[in-house]
């Protein structure tokens, strides 16, 4: 498939510029807050370097917005190390009442090449014992979602509930695989979520799907209409939270390339509050729209004079589940501007052939 030539050779490239280093330098974490099934609380994120996407490193090239890979020291960490900087990491937070901890490897944390089991099940009893860590979030692709892999983790984990976070993107499986080259299909997704469900009787297991806004080669009238549709189909086959993820432009990526040339944009700011109006109307289970690099260059984007205030507003709404009033009847001036390029940009996006590209 062209696209997965193409992303092959990105990502050599790319990886052949990686700065190289060590598994501590590149683990990360903070906290803030942020919705719980129980409601608002903390929230710990922890990022751990591990051997790298097993997606991206593949053949295939891996995803065509996503450079996660470059945050791995792309050899294999051991168990005992992975759970050595996952303490050294959890230690720098106050672990507060109604605590999620959300950790992040750079591809799936249920794939045991990436994470080693031991690694796995000793962090997962680490959070067992904190008594005011109520939810533990990962993420996987859902080939690693089997029964036996969940019902470990969730013993592990001493029937705590956890969250499956799953990198859906798209109910449209035409963008998924030529424009996203994600590597499964919706039907992939809705196996995983079904054993999540069949497992539910005995654990405290849910999914959640993560949606992209906007993916490349898609109009922004096509962005707003697929995330929509998208966030309805998750609920439908089963997932317990949406979680979306407007696109920002990540070093080494077909994505960037596009955005260099001129190709792509990311997705207004005010595409993402239509996305959210949308939603919040049509959809029942919980929605929370990521607002990483709005107002940045690389991401998200209105004008200076609201980028920062809309901003907070989608943080107010994820956070309570609503449409804030100052949000439904927020205005600016650059709002004509995205109205117009919604209504022609079926004729202006870009069509650019990857065939082509070099």
């Amino acid at each position: 498939m062209e696209i997965q030539k193409l992303m092959h050779e990105i990502r050599e490239n790319a990886i052949e510029k990686m700065e190289k280093r060590s598994p501590e330098d590149l683990a990360a974490s903070w906290s803030g807050e942020d919705l719980l099934y129980s409601g608002i609380g903390n929230a710990i994120f922890i990022v751990l370097p591990t051997s790298g996407c097993a997606w991206a490193l593949s053949g295939s090239g891996g995803c065509t917005m996503c450079s996660y890979v470059a945050d791995s020291p792309l050899v294999d960490v051991g168990a005992d190390e992975l759970v050595d900087i996952f303490k050294k990491r959890m230690a720098r937070h106050e672990i507060r009442e109604n605590t999620t901890v959300k950790i992040f490897v750079s591809g799936s944390f249920l794939n045991e090449d990436e994470v080693p089991k031991k690694a796995r099940d000793t962090i997962l009893g680490i959070l067992r014992d904190e008594e005011n860590v109520e939810e533990v979030v990962v993420e996987s692709r859902p080939e690693y979602v089997t029964e036996e892999v969940l019902r470990d983790c969730s013993e592990a984990l001493g029937n705590k509930l956890f969250e499956i976070g799953m990198g859906l993107e798209t109910s449209n499986n035409h963008t998924r695989k030529y424009k996203i080259n994600k590597g499964f299909t919706c039907e992939d997704f809705e196996s995983a979520v079904e054993t999540i469900k069949k497992m539910q009787s005995d654990y405290n297991v849910h999914a959640k799907a993560y949606l992209f806004v906007k993916p490349i080669l898609t109009s922004e009238k096509e962005a707003i209409k697929e995330a929509v549709e998208s966030a309805r189909y998750a609920e439908r086959v089963g997932a317990s939270r949406v979680s979306f993820c407007p696109a920002t432009i990540h070093k080494g990526t077909l994505m960037e390339l596009l955005w260099k040339q001129g190709s792509y944009q990311p997705p207004w700011i005010w595409s993402v509050v239509e996305i959210l109006k949308e939603v919040r109307s049509s959809v029942k289970i919980p929605v929370i729209m990521d607002t990483a690099a709005f107002g940045t260059r690389r991401g998200p984007y209105n004008c200076k004079k609201c980028n920062s205030r809309l901003k907070s507003l989608i943080i107010q709404s994820n956070l309570h589940q609503d449409v804030p009033k100052e949000l439904e009847e927020f205005d600016c001036e650059c709002k004509v501007k995205w109205t117009a390029d919604v209504e022609f940009s079926d004729l202006t996006h870009s069509t650019t052939n990857l065939s082509r590209m070099k």
